[in-house]
């Protein structure tokens, strides 16, 4: 056999032991014009895995982010999702900075169209999306417009509708970056709850170090651009029956989010 022939059976067989949900990344690169925004990047992101892509802005994580999703092919290299390529509404859910929800329906028929796309038939859909609505804390306000709920919870919104298909994998563009202070802490909870719940795989992006590492079971930060790995760390905290205040405080928590904030620090001036 070939190095070549093993090299891609070596491959093959690792996109089949990740399974539904993982993510296979190979020497990625991609371009926009002559300007290398990404790569080359070489990453496995296993079934279940929150990962988090931490780094200073312009580093290539919502380009990295926007190619899993499969917006645009990379430019060199190759990327799959659950053993195949990745495709816009079938491979993953996603929720972007902005909540980008319809303000004319309501809150609960804004997951309810979300539920109609994924195929879910009509007589399960009420269930369904109450379900949803009552993993991110708004079962009590479905009734209510877009326009008459905060910044806040229409990002939970945007995480219920991006939870109504079945996708194994949730992908998330700096969603809390607009938001105060205490928002921001109470949505990064319900997320750590829902993800922890849920078992998806998600890859999430910020340029915050704490919220990497209170959400994320493993954390890549890049460079600044063209954006590669300057860091690859796996999070060993505890994330189920942990109080968040409790963890926040902790001094396991505060040497990693200082472990990775001198790494995006030293990855940006690199």
């Amino acid at each position: 056999m070939s190095s070549i022939d093993a090299l891609a059976q070596d491959d093959s067989a690792t996109s089949a032991a990740l399974g539904q949900g993982g993510i296979r990344i190979r020497q990625v690169t991609h371009r926009f014009g002559a300007v290398t925004a990404v790569g080359p990047i070489d990453l496995d992101i296993p079934p279940g895995e929150f990962l988090v892509l931490v780094g200073a802005s312009g580093c290539g994580k919502s380009t990295l982010l926007r190619l899993i999703a499969g917006f645009a092919p990379p430019t060199e290299g190759s990327i799959e999702v659950s053993g195949t390529a990745p495709a816009p509404g079938r491979t993953a859910g996603i929720v972007f900075q902005q909540p980008r929800l319809f303000p004319w329906k309501t809150v609960g028929g804004n997951v309810e169209l979300a539920l109609k796309y994924a195929g879910v038939p009509a007589g399960q859909r009420g269930a369904r999306r109450d379900e949803l609505l009552r993993q991110v804390g708004l079962d009590d306000i479905a009734h209510r417009r877009i326009w008459e709920i905060s910044g806040g919870q229409q990002q939970r919104v945007a995480i219920a509708r991006a939870s109504a298909a079945e996708h194994s994998l949730l992908l998330l563009d700096e969603p809390f970056a607009a938001l105060d202070a205490l928002t921001r802490e109470r949505l990064q909870d319900d997320l750590r709850r829902v993800g922890s719940e849920s078992g998806r795989t998600a890859v999430f992006v910020t340029h915050s170090a704490d919220e990497a590492v209170f959400l994320g079971s493993r954390i890549v930060v890049l460079t600044k651009s063209p954006g590669r790995i300057a860091l690859d760390l796996r999070v060993d905290l505890p994330r189920a029956g942990v109080d968040p205040d409790d963890l926040r405080a902790a001094p396991e928590f505060a040497a990693l989010r200082r472990e990775v904030g001198l790494a995006v620090k030293s990855a940006a001036l690199a």
